[in-house]
């Protein structure tokens, strides 16, 4: 499915109209055309600091944004790659701490597209070169790179030797690529998609996991092993628990209690922990327990389960009103935000959906069914997404609005209204710049 990435800028916006008559009009797995790219690019992907390659389902994102926070909180400088971007293309860029200015996102797009119109790489194998040689002529102190498809064949598993790899949730999602028949690989879907992730393990750096089943476990492992590298999973070398209002941690080095994140869900101390997990299992990097702590503050993820604040999109509701916006769009996002909203009561949530053509709407819908008021089905700006005839039926009266600023202005203006905004990565990023509220 097309990017359909836009920048305001002149310069950024042609060079990304350049990618997408270049590039195949779908995404695309394997190494050969983005080893071939950087190898004429120099192989910048050798010359980067301290790697952190983070796979995932679910939460990679997020993952990446604690340890951020972290490497930030020591005092140190990180570079970071994660996709897709909300408002503006230069959120998946993150240099020594800021966004990519426009003028040298330009430039790098440029030189990464002169030389490769006989590859036809992708557009996620062309931004991931501009990324990574961004990230080796600019000094830092480490490089946070987020897998975007996949693992082992994805564009960012051509670093060679990261201090660490991490493995967060685990779910079904992007069937079409990751679950298609392929010689030699596991039969189980879940299976399948664990064995997918553990192909960003690499030879003598750790990788840590989450809790998965036994199956998916041993995929990991055996994996690990052949390749030699050392798997430590979540419940044996190391843990985490939340009570009495803390995240405590333990592992080999001792233990740690720390505020619980400020990023909403239950999941996010999940995410946390790995990012903990994974800092505290590799010696590139000096962080400190006063770091890990400031962390759980400082990391910032918008566009999941974010609260809107006072805008042009709030404004169409009543000021006590609680808007909310959530990219989620498969099985286990629509089931973290039953959990979130568990306490609401039934019938107390508007819930305005946008979803794209090859996701599943009850994926989202069915978890969260008994507690809708209304469910509002709007399309995902520029992209193909479902209509309304593809929703399941739910007991709440279901119409369609022609965009989300329409469909909160048809919700019935009573005090104290939950509304929830999600289905698409693309929505939130639409309903954000909406309401003013870019990320930065």
């Amino acid at each position: 499915m097309a990017d359909g990435a836009k920048s305001d800028h002149p310069a950024v916006q042609k060079q990304l109209d350049r990618l997408e008559m270049l590039s195949p009009g779908r995404d695309v797995l394997g190494l050969e055309r983005i080893s071939e790219l950087l190898d004429r690019l120099g192989n910048p992907q050798d010359s980067l600091p301290p790697v952190f390659h983070v796979a995932g389902t679910n939460g990679k994102g997020s993952t990446c944004a604690f340890l951020r926070a972290a490497v930030e909180a020591e005092g140190l400088t990180a570079h970071v790659y994660t996709s897709p971007h909300l408002v503006r293309f230069n959120e998946r860029i993150r240099l020594a701490g800021q966004l990519i200015e426009d003028e040298y996102l330009a430039e790098l797009l440029a030189r990464v597209l002169d030389i490769s119109e006989d590859i036809s790489p992708s557009f996620f194998e062309a931004t991931t070169a501009a990324a990574l040689l961004a990230f080796a002529e600019t000094p830092a102190d480490a490089c946070i790179l987020e897998v975007g498809l996949g693992g082992r064949l994805d564009a960012t598993n051509v670093i060679a030797a990261p201090v660490v790899t991490g493995i967060a949730a685990l779910g079904i999602d992007h069937e079409g690529f990751l679950l298609a028949p392929e010689e030699g690989t596991p039969d189980d879907p879940m299976v399948r998609i664990a064995w997918e992730k553990a192909g960003i393990a690499k030879k003598s750096a750790p990788l840590l996991t989450q809790k998965y089943d036994e199956n998916m476990l041993q995929v990991i492992a055996d994996h690990a092993a052949k390749i030699g590298a050392q798997h430590i999973p979540r419940g044996g070398e190391w843990d985490a628990a939340t009570y009495e209002g803390q995240l405590h941690y333990i592992d080999r080095n001792g233990r740690i209690n720390l505020p619980l994140p400020t990023l909403a869900g239950a999941h996010q101390t999940d995410n946390a922990a790995l990012a903990i997990a994974m800092l505290r299992h590799q010696d590139a990097l000096a962080i400190s327990d006063a770091a890990l702590k400031a962390a759980m503050g400082w990391a910032q993820w918008p566009g999941r389960m974010q609260h809107l604040i006072a805008g042009p999109v709030t404004s169409l509701l009543p000021s006590d009103a609680e808007i909310w916006v959530d990219g989620g769009h498969n099985v286990s996002a629509g089931l973290a935000l039953a959990k979130y909203f568990a306490d609401h009561e039934p019938g107390s949530i508007d819930l305005v959906v946008g979803m794209l053509s090859n996701k599943d709407p009850a994926a989202i819908i069915a978890p969260l069914k008994d507690k809708l008021a209304s469910l509002t089905v709007v399309p995902v700006p520029g992209h193909e997404s479902h209509g309304l005839e593809d929703y399941p039926a739910v007991e709440a009266a279901i119409t369609e609005a022609s965009d989300v600023m329409a469909a909160l202005k048809a919700i019935s203006l009573g005090a104290g209204k939950t509304v929830l905004i999600v289905g698409s990565l693309y929505l939130a990023g639409a309903v954000l710049k909406a309401n003013e509220q870019v990320p930065d």
